[in-house]
């Protein structure tokens, strides 16, 4: 099952270069304050210890391990994210926007809702994680989303003139034949090797793909941003730069997939289902291309919806909205990254160690 999408994409520019800029490029290199720091953002220094353990979680259970070199890009990615929390962190910090104990403990209590304590231990365990990397995670995902509401958020500001220009714009779309599920995916997809974010590159196999999705799926009951881990982490390049979404999706079309459309059926607006698998064709013959996890939106019944309709005014102004605080994040975030001063030890080891 594929569509369309709607959020804000990471990028990284690979220039060419020759071996006289690369080796040119060693002399501003400095080792690192001590082997146990892998880079420092801003005089705060980023521990080894941490990137091991985000690693160490990032390959589950699987018994293969991978090349050095994969295994380095996956330190790297990790290690980037790690630098780009630790930016954020740091203005939330300075505008006294951190999340508090209660805050955390809410949180927790709230992820806590659905288990026994034995099977929340055991969600713990499956992830080699603690319960206090759990309350640290939980942390900085409240203080990132604090700083984006004090930041970004609160500065939005979508009129009624915005809303029936849209709507003016856009009448045909409201004209539903069918009913129609507004939804966003995250995939993890079969096929060559590719990283995308700290989380496991595309996979190479069966076993990759279910256990980067599995990954995927920890971090959203943890609280993980939706989009933020689309953007990320999805294997889908037509949804993964816009947060996953995949636009509206017809009844009849979300059908020809049994699977997806029971366990779609099963959830409210604003959850998100289990892995499901995803077919590359229809018939007895289809094959497993990959995994998904997909969020529900929003449901809508068949027939015209007008401008008066709460419904549309809501979904227009939350579309709206979206769009904007997508283009805001992406500027807001590149400018703080450009204020920072960071030092990645680490990447300059791979490039140096990589040109022997």
């Amino acid at each position: 099952m594929h569509a369309k999408s709607a959020s804000f994409q990471r990028h990284f520019f690979v220039p060419v270069l020759t071996s006289a800029l690369l080796i040119a490029s060693f002399a501003g290199c400095h080792s690192a304050p001590s082997p146990d720091v892998m880079a420092t953002v801003n005089g705060k220094n980023i521990m080894r210890a941490d990137v091991e353990k985000y690693y160490k979680a990032s390959l589950g259970d699987n018994p293969q391990p991978p090349s050095s070199e994969r295994a380095d890009i996956v330190r790297l990615n990790i290690l980037h994210e790690l630098i780009e929390d630790e930016i954020i962190q740091q203005r939330a910090a300075k505008l006294n926007l951190a999340a508090t104990d209660e805050d955390v403990n809410a949180k927790l209590t709230e992820m806590k809702a659905p288990y026994t304590q034995e099977e929340f231990d055991r969600q713990l365990k499956q992830r080699n994680i603690t319960i206090d990397d759990l309350k640290r995670d939980i942390r900085r995902s409240l203080t990132r989303e604090k700083l984006q509401n004090k930041e970004i958020e609160s500065k939005i500001n979508i009129s009624d003139a915005d809303i029936s220009g849209y709507f003016n714009a856009h009448k045909a779309e409201f004209n539903l034949i069918e009913p129609q599920f507004r939804l966003a995916q995250i995939v993890a997809a079969i096929g060559p090797a590719q990283q995308s974010g700290s989380m496991p590159g595309k996979a190479v196999s069966d076993a990759d793909a279910k256990k980067k999705i599995q990954t995927i799926y920890n971090e959203l009951r943890s609280g993980a941003d939706f989009g933020a881990l689309a953007m990320q982490a999805s294997d889908d390049p037509n949804t993964s730069s816009s947060g996953g979404d995949m636009g509206f999706v017809y009844e009849s079309a979300l059908r020809n997939d049994p699977a997806a459309f029971d366990a779609i059926g099963k959830i409210k607006p604003g959850e998100v289902t289990e892995p499901l698998p995803v077919y590359g064709n229809a018939g007895p013959n289809r094959r497993v291309i990959g995994y998904a996890i997909y969020k529900l939106m929003s449901h809508e019944p068949a027939g015209q919806r007008e401008l008066n309709d709460p419904r549309v005014q809501q979904a227009i102004r939350q579309t709206l909205r979206e769009s904007h605080a997508q283009l805001l994040k992406y500027a807001y975030f590149e400018v703080l990254h450009d204020q920072a001063a960071v030092r990645n030890y680490y990447a300059e080891q791979v490039l140096k160690t990589g040109a022997h």
